[in-house]
């Protein structure tokens, strides 16, 4: 028997559901039970009914599930999995912010801690940002946080002003305008599609800015044939998968998150069958408030 059909066959047997992030290993993606982006994720956590939950993604999204699944048991196969976005903008901070813009509304990417979710308003993923703040009153000021890329990106958007906290992430961070413009030279063809956690320089000379969510649907309905992807490089694994006719190139094979790839099939086994990786706990009133924004946000997008 592979790993593989050991860890579904652990699953099966002890009623475990497997959910992995587009940027996780090809492995362990095809192990799941269901793979996203945040937003597909945090539905499926929301509408979860087992009793054990194993996230293979980063400690913010297990803490995403274990808000939206309080009765699961939701375990991150790999405790060192964390996410360096998320960490740049702590509760403390958060709250001093609020404190000197006492009138705005506050708006935090999901890529964001419990803790920190406890002093915002309203939750948004990159797929859903424009559609949520093109929802919010035109008369209130708008704080936005932690990606201060996602942020400017969404401003370009939506023409909506925002207040941008000084954060980024650092594996979108990596890609510059100059990679772009190379890799175009070198497929004049090609389509490219980037993450909206890029530079909005990066951003600007892009066909299109999509979540990994709308990169895989746009891939699928695109005429074209040929693809830079400028995410990632995880999602270049079920684009090929699903694409089998089509050509995916990354516009910069560096774009590597550590910490999605943290997470082996064998952790996924530990947890499974020797209790392994780390069972998230959370205060129950940290959860109360935290789940506000996430459900805000799931009430409004489509």
């Amino acid at each position: 028997m592979t790993l593989h059909d050991t860890v579904r066959a652990l699953a099966a047997e002890k009623q475990a559901l497997i959910l992995a992030h587009n940027y996780t290993l090809p492995e362990v993606q095809d192990a799941a039970d269901f793979i996203g982006d945040s937003l597909e994720l945090s539905r499926k956590a929301a509408a979860c009914k087992a009793q054990t939950i194993i996230f293979c993604g980063v400690r913010f999204m297990a803490e995403t599930a274990k808000i939206l699944s309080p009765e699961a048991t939701v375990i991150l196969p790999n405790p060192h999995a964390g996410c360096p976005m998320a960490d740049m903008a702590t509760a403390e901070a958060v709250r001093t912010w609020k404190q000197e813009h006492p009138d705005a509304l506050i708006v935090a990417y999901v890529n964001t801690t419990a803790e920190t979710k406890t002093e915002v308003d309203i939750c948004v993923t990159s797929g859903n940002a424009k559609e949520i703040l093109l929802g919010l009153p035109a008369d209130r000021e708008i704080l936005f946080l932690p990606d201060a890329n996602l942020g400017a990106n969404m401003m370009a958007e939506t023409g909506r002003k925002l207040t941008l906290w000084p954060g980024c992430c650092p594996t979108h961070g990596n890609l510059t305008p100059e990679t772009v413009k190379a890799a175009r030279a070198a497929h004049p063809n090609a389509v490219v599609m980037v993450h909206p956690e890029c530079r909005p320089a990066v951003v600007a000379l892009a066909d299109a800015a999509l979540s990994t969510g709308g990169m895989l649907r746009y891939a699928k309905t695109s005429p074209a044939r040929d693809f830079l992807v400028g995410t990632e490089v995880g999602l270049l694994h079920r684009l090929r998968q699903e694409n089998p006719e089509k050509t995916f190139t990354p516009l910069e094979p560096r774009i590597l998150c550590p910490n999605m790839k943290r997470t082996s099939l064998e952790d996924v086994l530990f947890a499974l069958r020797d209790g392994g990786g780390e069972v998230i706990e959370l205060d129950t009133a940290v959860m109360d408030r935290a789940r506000k924004p996430i459900l805000e946000m799931l009430n409004r997008c489509s």
